[in-house]
């Protein structure tokens, strides 16, 4: 698993009460699951949205080792621990495809892989649901979100994904994967995207979801 006994009593998984929307947690340990401020405002494109762990720790270590270090064997044990922790909520949305969030072509021969790929390809085998790699694309060059504002991040996105065969999502419920959730703004363009290509609904699971401070 790649993490010792003291590491993995560090690890923060996710749990109630949180948004069933977007899936953040609150920061008390006792009460029921409600809408979070931002959801209650406005809905997002997709039905829901769940992190298997907080951001932090050992978790953080390994998604950056795993992201920027070329550490791809990480994959597995990343997924396999969002796959066991977030297996109920993979069952209940009844998905027909699992969808990675893609990389822009630059970006990708920079990397020379596609980390949301790779632990889209575990987890797909994992809860037997068929994965389609390139079904979403990433049409336009964006810059590091890690750098900007949450403002900043929506427009950054807007208009940069696509779908090639529109009927290849059409009416399909779709579990689109990524590393980190932080602002959510990538996969809510995402999600609006798959919809507009006639998805029926969009659920998101990742890895972690970075919380703010």
């Amino acid at each position: 698993m790649h993490l010792c006994t003291s590491c993995l009593k560090q690890l923060h998984p996710i749990a109630s009460p949180l948004c069933p929307i977007c899936g953040v947690p609150f920061a008390t340990e006792d009460g029921i699951d409600h809408r979070c401020g931002a959801c209650s405002v406005r809905r997002p494109a997709y039905v829901a949205a769940r992190a298997a762990f907080v951001f932090d720790g050992p978790i953080q270590e390994l998604i950056h080792r795993f992201k920027y270090a070329h550490k791809t064997h990480l994959s597995r044990p990343l997924a396999l621990m969002t796959a066991r922790h977030l297996a109920d909520f993979a069952g209940q949305t009844a998905a027909d495809l699992v969808i990675p969030v893609p990389l822009h072509k630059k970006r990708l021969r920079w990397r020379s892989y596609n980390q949301a790929i790779l632990l889209a390809a575990v987890l797909a085998k994992e809860w037997r649901i068929p994965l389609s790699r390139n079904a979403l694309q990433r049409t336009r060059w964006t810059e590091p979100q890690i750098n900007l504002a949450a403002d900043e991040r929506q427009q950054n996105v807007k208009g940069a994904f696509a779908v090639a065969e529109p009927e290849r999502v059409a009416d399909r419920r779709i579990i689109l994967i990524d590393d980190v959730f932080t602002t959510g703004s990538t996969v809510e363009e995402c999600a609006k995207t798959l919809k507009k290509a006639g998805a029926a609904e969009i659920f998101i699971i990742t890895v972690a979801r970075a919380l703010s401070n």
